[in-house]
């Protein structure tokens, strides 16, 4: 990749060149990632220890979680980073693989988010067969299939935006390395590479958001069709979480990658913050705050803790009883 001979370094321009705006946004967008660390990596421990979210909808929902942790720390650190100091270059070699990462693992989120549709499809719709359906070997095999789709899908992305020769001064526009900003420096004509990046970002996200809205369109279908309103309101609730996060991360992501480079504008580094800083951080709390088996695990979990600490207190002064606050 990359028609010159040397390779060029970039200047990420970031978030804003307000110098009195910066360590406002350092400490806001700090705080953001922190949470996304410890809410993310929070849920991935729960559902390891906690048996009873040991189900299909929880182990996409790890997955989920572990992609978000991942494409936010290929952003984060490095917007952090400029935010915070004078330096704001970065390698050409660090610049693909940042862009890479994130299109792995960002288009790895479309297929996961398509595979819990599919989950709560057969769980709505066929729940006798649930079990046979939904089995631990096909629950690998559509995480497996997402990350080898993801994989593809990011190659092709990075060699269609670094495949060309690109014009100084080389200042990108953008707070992270991404397709639009990137091919604006590029010195050829890019309209085959937009066109191409298009097609694949359409195939991914508009691929996807079809599987899950006829997923949904299946879910309702049985929803109506049930006689018992407990029922009902039952089924509504287990797709409403999902139903939350798919709009959020989809909505964002439609509005940047499914428009030619050329129309991408300043109002870009606005929408980005939300797929690649906030939609990260709102999934474990979209999760559990709305989910009830996620906070019974939760209760459980906090109580063999206190229980724990109170018998290893206890048995210094001979105390064996657990606590039952």
């Amino acid at each position: 990749m990359g028609g010159n001979h040397t390779q060029p370094i970039f200047i990420l321009l970031g978030m804003t060149d307000t110098p009195w705006a910066q360590a406002p946004l350092f400490g806001l967008f700090l705080l953001i990632y922190g949470v996304t660390l410890v809410g993310n990596m929070g849920l991935v421990v729960l559902v390891w220890v906690a048996p009873s979210l040991h189900t299909p909808m929880y182990f996409f929902l790890t997955h989920l979680s572990l992609a978000d942790i991942c494409y936010s720390t290929v952003i984060s650190p490095k917007m952090l980073t400029n935010l915070i100091s004078g330096n704001k270059t970065i390698s050409w070699a660090g610049c693909v693989t940042q862009f890479h990462l994130f299109a792995l693992f960002a288009t790895a989120e479309c297929h996961l988010l398509a595979a819990m549709a599919y989950d709560r499809h057969v769980a709505v719709c066929h729940p006798l067969r649930y079990v046979t359906v939904m089995s631990p070997r096909a629950c690998w095999q559509l995480v497996a299939l997402s990350y080898l789709v993801a994989s593809l899908s990011a190659l092709l992305y990075t060699g269609c935006t670094f495949g060309g020769s690109f014009c100084g001064p080389h200042r990108v526009d953008h707070f992270f390395c991404d397709a639009g900003p990137v091919l604006r420096l590029a010195c050829s004509d890019t309209r085959g590479r937009e066109a191409a990046i298009f097609g694949l970002a359409t195939a991914n996200g508009l691929g996807t958001s079809v599987a899950i809205l006829l997923s949904y369109c299946r879910v309702l279908h049985a929803v109506l069709g049930m006689r018992s309103a407990p029922g009902r309101a039952r089924a509504f609730h287990t797709c409403a979480s999902h139903l939350v996060s798919v709009s959020v991360f989809y909505g964002t992501l439609f509005f940047m990658y499914l428009q030619p480079a050329s129309r991408h504008g300043g109002r870009d580094k606005v929408v980005s913050v939300f797929y690649t800083v906030v939609s990260p951080v709102l999934n474990p709390f979209i999760y559990s705050l709305r989910n009830k088996e996620v906070k019974a695990a939760l209760g459980k979990c906090r109580r063999r803790v206190l229980n724990l600490c109170w018998c290893q207190r206890g048995a210094g002064h001979g105390i064996r009883e657990p606590w039952n606050g």
